[in-house]
């Protein structure tokens, strides 16, 4: 049965808000100005340009969406958000990933050799430059802009291949279908920020703005591979990670309010969340 994510759970109906725009649509996108301002000021980059400078550049490398994102029980969209996390490994869940009719990947996720854990299918690649990798054809790329500099870098990366740096060096170039690249709105950001994962933390993470974008995409939403293993580390299903425990400390994202979170969401109904 499809989840009509309206249905009765007040712990959900505070939070969700079905007006939100999740991706940009247009350089001229109405924008909410306090929420711009909030989202500006998360990672400083000495920009000269405006925002609409910015983006008026990006829509003429890359098309404005035109699918309608909303979700309609009666088409049932299921969508797989797949997590980076190290309890994948062992777990088998490749088949039941594949199966769904959208598979959201994020970062640096490698399927390669890990098939059986993870699947092979991507149809949304959610990454920031810092993370960037080429995304496969027919795939989705979806950028997470955490300053204005991220939107010169996709324009460039995806044509002139001029913006090299943003606070450390990044791939110049990427290869994807300009035809079907994402941009998450910077108002969805605050949106996530001050509605679910409550100011905890400086702003949410990869996972958690991934996984709420599902949720206003997505008729059924499986969430696997987040959180950590079962011995209590935060690492990578493809690498061995001595640093483990390092993404709880940083203060940016609250690890652990997330998964407060993430775990609710299953129990009010609204997510199926494997482990």
């Amino acid at each position: 049965a499809c989840l009509v994510l309206l249905g009765a759970s007040r712990w959900f109906g505070e939070r969700f808000d079905p007006q939100q725009q999740p991706v940009l649509l247009s350089s001229s996108s109405n924008m909410d100005g306090e929420a711009l301002r909030w989202w500006l000021g998360l990672q400083r980059s000495n920009d000269e340009q405006t925002l609409e400078e910015v983006m008026s550049k990006m829509f003429r490398v890359i098309s404005p969406p035109t699918l309608d994102l909303r979700p309609r029980p009666s088409r049932c969209r299921s969508c797989a958000v797949v997590g980076n996390s190290g309890n994948l490994r062992h777990s088998r869940h490749g088949g039941l990933i594949d199966s769904h009719s959208s598979v959201i990947r994020m970062n640096k996720a490698v399927t390669r050799g890990f098939e059986e854990d993870v699947g092979n299918r991507t149809t949304h690649h959610f990454l920031y430059p810092e993370s960037a990798v080429d995304v496969g054809r027919g795939v989705s790329l979806v950028l997470l802009p955490f300053k204005l500099r991220d939107l010169e870098w996709l324009t460039s990366a995806l044509s002139t291949g001029q913006v090299k740096m943003t606070y450390m060096r990044v791939r110049d170039r990427v290869q994807a279908d300009k035809d079907k690249v994402l941009v998450v709105n910077p108002v969805f950001f605050k949106y996530v920020h001050d509605r679910w994962t409550e100011h905890h933390g400086r702003y949410p993470s990869t996972g958690m703005l991934a996984l709420v974008f599902a949720l206003h995409t997505c008729d059924q939403v499986s969430v696997f591979g987040y959180g950590a293993d079962q011995q209590g580390n935060w690492h990578h299903y493809w690498e061995e990670n001595r640093y483990a425990g390092a993404f709880r400390k940083t203060g940016v994202h609250n690890a652990d309010f997330e998964t407060q979170i993430i775990q609710r969401l299953a129990k009010e109904g609204k997510i199926s969340l494997h482990l």
